[in-house]
């Protein structure tokens, strides 16, 4: 299935997504590609925050957007894999049945599935600033996240390896 199918299809049932997705069988260059284009689109939704950043305290925008770009592109992942390392041990201790991989990809594609709320979520920074709008489109990002994510490692414990 197309990833944007699968991305429309998880916010009606992530678990089920991430099943299939695991039964497309252990493939790591799959899962890196869902991390990176993860981390690209949340670079991505920094750049109108940056750039209203940049206009009002008269900074370099140029500065700004290769920390960022440091930040998501190169540092995250390696982050995001300790974290997903870190979820299957703690998955475990509640006698989860799944693999390394499956906690792997459970967390790429939740960050890869919310990233249209973190694109507007970047947008509501960029044009509005910081506020409750900002809160709230903040706070959806967060949850549906956190859905995504809990929901996947849910499915993919309960995969035996």
């Amino acid at each position: 299935m197309a990833v944007t199918r699968n991305i429309t299809a998880t916010y009606r049932n992530p678990g089920k997504v991430l099943r299939g997705l695991l039964s497309l069988g252990p493939r790591e260059d799959r899962a890196l590609a869902y991390l990176m284009a993860g981390c690209v689109i949340v670079f991505i939704a920094q750049m109108p925050r940056l750039a209203r950043e940049a206009h009002i305290e008269g900074t370099e925008l140029n500065m700004l957007l290769g920390a960022s770009l440091m930040a998501w592109v190169f540092i995250a992942p390696l982050m995001l894999y300790g974290l997903a390392s870190l979820s299957h041990l703690v998955a475990k201790l509640f006698r989860g049945q799944g693999s390394h991989y499956g906690a792997r990809l459970a967390l790429f594609w939740a960050l890869l599935a919310a990233s249209p709320l973190m694109l507007l979520n970047g947008l509501v920074a960029g044009f509005i600033g910081p506020g409750l709008e900002l809160q709230i489109v903040g706070l959806a990002w967060f949850l549906v996240f956190g859905w995504f994510w809990i929901g996947g490692l849910i499915a993919a414990e309960r995969t035996p390896e």
